[in-house]
């Protein structure tokens, strides 16, 4: 009897623990978009802003306080930094310089925007992402990145193991 007490308790009380523990996801999603009026490469970068303070914690030093009001006035300095370190764009085989426009927070996330100006789109054959982005702090980290040119849409997941990706247009 107090065996089939023990397996009834288990049955109920093992599913309640399964579903209650967290499970921290690593992953950021990255759209690329190609604006014809800008002639630039349009970056918005979607990191989860906890993750983010941590890093600049870590690399840096840099108690941020990132989304309260308490905002350190150094963050933009130091993410444009680390960004500029660990996300490249490199179009037709020539590396391209970029530049941190700024971000905004929603909920829990951070986006951070950047562009990439003088692309010319009919010139436009191939892009290369390598995209670095927190796989330093996180061995788990998948960065997605979401290409649209035109109306051609490519996606590519990077990893630590696999940090470029080649899109051919």
């Amino acid at each position: 009897m107090r065996t089939i007490y023990k397996k009834v308790l288990l049955l109920f009380i093992l599913p309640v623990f399964a579903f209650t523990m967290v499970h921290k996801y690593y992953i950021s999603v990255t759209n690329v978009t190609y604006s014809k009026k800008d002639q630039a490469l349009q970056i918005i970068s979607r990191v989860f802003v906890d993750d983010m303070e941590l890093l600049l914690k870590e690399r840096y030093g840099l108690q941020a306080n990132l989304a309260t009001d308490k905002e350190s006035d150094m963050a933009d300095m130091y993410l444009e930094k680390y960004f500029n370190l660990k996300f490249g764009v490199t179009v037709n085989g020539k590396k391209t310089s970029s530049k941190f426009l700024g971000k905004k927070y929603e909920d829990d996330l951070m986006l951070c925007y950047i562009e990439i100006p003088n692309v010319n789109n009919k010139e436009l054959q191939s892009i290369e992402i390598q995209n670095e982005v927190l796989i330093d702090l996180y061995e788990e980290q998948q960065n997605i990145v979401h290409v649209k040119i035109n109306s051609n849409k490519k996606t590519v997941i990077l990893t630590r193991e696999n940090n470029k990706g080649m899109l051919n247009f």
